[in-house]
């Protein structure tokens, strides 16, 4: 059998920054990715750390030495967190929802050794499902919660578990949780809003049996899983019932008036060029109904305006900014949610359309494999 290859990486400084460690760490992957395609089987293991989580191999029962990775690791390598919770801007109701579910972590051998419930929940574990808009900070909160605990995170997406291949999608999930739990990492997986969906009846075409496998799956997984799991979605009305008795819902709403002021407060640096004048408080009475991220963005598009005219960034321009991208939202939503009857039979139309298109393709793909 031909030896694989083992490339580890024990480089990154302890005290470098967690957002540039990141990058780095990134850089490194996307580039082991650049070359995969070039490299022969077996393929080359890659891990990489920073100085203090450097450990050494551990010997199995026969004095042989364990690799710290295997190949099903490739693919799903945790990152560091890159928000902490002090950069976490939320109502108070919705921190102490937070806080009230991972503490289980800190007192799980109390609990479930020392006073014996290990006997009728062998596996306990932490499965949130963050709710709410879009830029209402649910990535960021699983970023803190990682560094809150000390560990790493790895990030999936519904697009990344999902495969055209028949079958694949469930080995994906399994292979998602594995890699989480054996390399100790908050699992955070986004946009899961299909993953947690009702399972369908009637099943007809492969590709619905795909679904629902996947959404098998995904209820095995967390009945064996041991560790965090942080799901991110936009709505919960259409869940399983099977989710809904094992994973914790949190909603996140859009900022009260309180929290839209710590969130200005955040993101206007004192490096950047701001006039006297120009009050947080006001800025958060300005402008209603609009998330963290609209409040990033206006503040990176008046700072880049600042920059090209050579002036300071105004309480005006930033509601100016701000009332923009907030019209520009509405109207995305309002284009989408008032379609006549007509416009609403074409679309389902080609949907049905794309669905069969997509289902077809996924045949030829399994016979051409």
């Amino acid at each position: 059998m031909q030896k694989m290859d083992k490339v580890q990486i024990w480089g990154i400084p302890s005290n470098l920054p967690t957002d540039k460690a990141a990058v780095f760490r990134s850089r490194l992957l996307l580039a082991y990715n650049d070359i995969r395609p070039l490299l022969s089987e077996p393929l080359p293991i890659i891990s990489i750390g920073d100085i203090r989580q450097k450990q050494q191999p551990e010997a199995s029962p026969s004095g042989e030495k364990k690799s710290i990775s295997d190949p099903s690791d490739i693919r799903y390598l945790p990152q560091e967190p890159l928000y902490s919770f002090k950069q976490l801007i939320l109502p108070e109701e919705t921190l102490n929802a937070i806080r009230n579910a991972i503490e289980l972590l800190k007192v799980e051998k109390t609990v479930f050794d020392d006073w014996g419930l290990r006997t009728i929940e062998p596996n306990p574990r932490v499965a949130l499902n963050f709710y709410g808009p879009p830029g209402t900070g649910k990535t960021l909160a699983a970023h803190a919660i990682a560094d809150y605990l000390h560990k790493t995170i790895l990030i999936a997406s519904y697009a990344e578990i999902e495969s055209k291949y028949h079958g694949d999608g469930p080995k994906n999930v399994k292979a998602i949780f594995a890699a989480a739990e054996k390399q100790d990492a908050i699992l955070f997986i986004d946009e899961a809003d299909s993953l947690l969906s009702k399972r369908l009846l009637n099943v007809t075409q492969g590709s619905e049996q795909a679904i629902n496998s996947m959404r098998s799956q995904l209820l095995i997984c967390l009945e064996q899983f041991h560790g965090t799991v942080i799901f991110a979605t936009n709505l919960i009305e259409n869940y399983d019932k099977a989710f809904e008795t094992r994973i914790q819902h949190i909603a996140f709403k859009m900022p009260d008036i309180f929290c839209r002021e710590k969130i200005w407060q955040a993101h206007l640096l004192p490096q950047l060029p701001l006039a006297p004048e120009l009050s947080c408080t006001d800025l958060a009475q300005a402008v209603e109904d609009v998330c963290g991220r609209d409040i990033k963005n206006a503040v990176i598009r008046t700072a880049v305006q600042a920059a090209i005219r050579h002036t300071l960034i105004t309480q005006q321009d930033l509601i100016n900014t701000i009332k923009n991208i907030k019209a520009a939202r509405i109207s995305v939503i309002g284009n989408n949610g008032n379609l006549s009857q007509e416009d609403k039979n074409l679309l389902l139309e080609k949907a049905k359309q794309a669905l069969m298109h997509s289902s077809a393709t996924t045949k030829e793909d399994t016979h051409g494999r």
